[in-house]
């Protein structure tokens, strides 16, 4: 089965936890604090292998949780920090975020790497918190939370020229002729249900990759017919070859559908009409398509390069595999996204710090406090000791959401929630 979108979940791993210890040695006076940090959480890495070929091992396994850093020890010991988790995908992948739809990465060769999300720092021991003030602290961090998305994965082919055209114009039986691949052929509509991929080798030893893609027809980029779901595979594509029924032996006008399809690509992307497109006109041992082809050529133009061919005789093979070699050695790589959309270099960009918290009075009274760093502050407290409750709570006091809940109404006794968890505030 050939699978090219999938979605899925990763979690990178959490950080591990710090802890309170002490000393105790017998020959060493005054001992002190003495717990650890934890170890850092692992990140979740995307890795391009090319010996795969399709998204079809994410259909049975979706979810992609990575592990967590290792407790901080006595003694000052740190806790083991883990190993990225690495996803294996293949060449052509494109990673968006669902939620916010941005392109976290676009893997395109062999060995390629991204870091889609990144694992919790390790919570902080007590003896981090030692001070002249406090020299033996009660006071540990929990391991910060790791990064977790729901993403898209798409498949988009990598190759260099691909075949469009209506069903049953013979694009598959082009690409059985002309390379090793073997499509399934029939005279029926949508023979094709997945693309095909075969290396041509042109008679001066030039080769290229050419991909078969299921056919299309009016209406395909809003979803209609198959050719929706592969449209996306032409967009890596460098060179478009348009396969055309020269014959009419379906009962349609070649020329109408060649403007259809040229209009159902510019429908997708705008940016497939700068590709350079070679016409094949097919089917020339059939009756009527010399006649069919001077029309065409009338009603097209001169500028538009045309190469009558028979797929089934291999007549004017060998001159437009020609020149599709030319065409696929002097065409640029065009990238998917200009680099404002993807960057993967580490570069500063000025991004606006989001509120540290918001708050939501409920219909019953109480406040609902929310937001990305109070809610990673409530996670890393270790709410069992004393010490880390009174931090949090002057965590609390100094990012102003005391003065906040006083500002919106709320009295003595009222419910405050974080997350799951309920508290009573109190003057």
């Amino acid at each position: 089965m050939f699978v090219d979108k999938v979605k899925i979940y990763v979690k990178a791993g959490d950080g591990g936890n710090g802890i309170v210890a002490y000393r105790r040695e017998k020959y060493v006076p005054d001992g002190g604090p003495a717990g650890g940090d934890g170890g850092k959480g692992a990140d979740v890495v995307f890795e391009v292998d090319e010996g795969l070929r399709t998204l079809m091992d994410f259909r049975y396994q979706r979810h992609f949780k990575a592990d967590r850093g290792e407790n901080g020890r006595p003694k000052n010991q740190h806790g083991k920090s883990r190993d990225a988790m690495t996803v294996r995908v293949p060449p052509g992948t494109t990673v968006t975020d669902e939620e916010t739809g941005a392109v976290l990465a676009d893997l395109t060769e062999h060995g390629q790497r991204a870091t889609v999300v990144r694992g919790g720092r390790g919570g902080r021991g007590n003896s981090r918190f030692a001070s002249p003030s406090n020299p033996a602290p009660e006071i540990a961090e929990n391991g910060e939370p790791g990064q977790e998305k729901e993403l898209v994965l798409e498949l988009k082919l990598l190759a260099d020229a691909g075949l469009v055209g209506f069903p049953s114009v013979g694009k598959s039986t082009f690409l059985s002729v002309v390379s090793a691949a073997k499509p399934k052929i029939a005279d029926y509509h949508f023979t094709t249900l997945a693309p095909n991929l075969g290396v041509v080798e042109t008679d001066d030893k030039r080769s290229f990759v050419l991909a078969d893609l299921p056919g299309l027809i009016e209406g395909a980029h809003s979803g209609v017919g198959l050719g929706h779901q592969f449209l996306r595979h032409i967009e890596r594509t460098r060179v478009i070859v348009h396969v055309i029924d020269m014959s009419g032996i379906e009962g349609r006008d070649p020329y109408e559908d060649y403007q259809t399809i040229n209009e159902e690509l510019k429908q997708y992307n705008m940016r497939l009409t700068e590709r350079p497109q070679i016409i094949v006109a097919n089917k020339m041992d059939l009756p009527e398509a010399e006649e069919n082809l001077e029309i065409f050529k009338e009603m097209a133009g001169e500028d538009v390069e045309i190469y009558p061919v028979s797929a089934v005789t291999k007549q004017g093979l060998a001159g437009v595999l020609r020149n599709i070699a030319d065409k696929v050695e002097s065409t640029p790589e065009f990238p998917l996204y200009e680099e404002e959309e993807i960057d993967q270099r580490v570069v500063y960009k000025y991004t606006k710090k989001e509120d540290p918290f918001k708050i939501i009075k409920d219909d019953d009274g109480g406040f609902t406090i929310e937001g990305h760093e109070i809610e990673t502050s409530f996670k890393m407290t270790d709410f069992n000791r004393h010490d880390s409750v009174q931090r949090f709570s002057r965590k609390m006091r100094r990012m102003g959401i005391d003065q906040a809940l006083r500002d919106l109404g709320a009295e003595d006794g009222d419910t405050v929630r974080i997350l799951n968890y309920e508290f009573e505030f109190i003057e």
